[in-house]
């Protein structure tokens, strides 16, 4: 098997419209696709996110603990202006000595963060 790429990440959530509102709203990404109740998908740059509800489906919903590493060319700004839009953040911006990053999550707990990498890997 070859894979060529990845064509979408999938992200539960219990409630589509709150869903819908975080990250059209708040995050302002671009609206791919709308299947109404059923969910809908964004694009974060390359990545499509396809946000749905699992147990509308019979299956089981769950957060994930797995971060998705939002792409922001200043941090400190993009963190400033989605606590504007009422985002909470987990703890300070964390500085690894190659990259910054700033935790928080969606309205159903699934981990996300802004990140930057302004060095090189030793």
């Amino acid at each position: 098997m070859e894979v060529e790429k990845v064509d979408f990440l999938s992200v539960h959530s219990q409630d589509i419209e709150r869903s819908r509102r975080f990250y059209l709203e708040t995050l302002g990404l671009p609206l791919d696709t709308d299947r109404g109740e059923r969910g809908f998908e964004v694009w974060a740059g390359q990545l499509c996110l396809s946000i749905w509800n699992p147990a509308a489906a019979g299956m089981e919903l769950g957060s994930s603990p797995a971060h998705v590493a939002l792409h922001a060319d200043d941090v400190e700004a993009a963190r400033a202006e989605l606590e504007a839009r009422g985002v909470q953040f987990e703890g300070e911006i964390f500085d690894t000595g190659v990259c910054h990053m700033a935790f928080f999550r969606d309205p159903d707990g699934n981990a996300l963060m802004l990140h930057k990498r302004y060095a090189p890997r030793d």
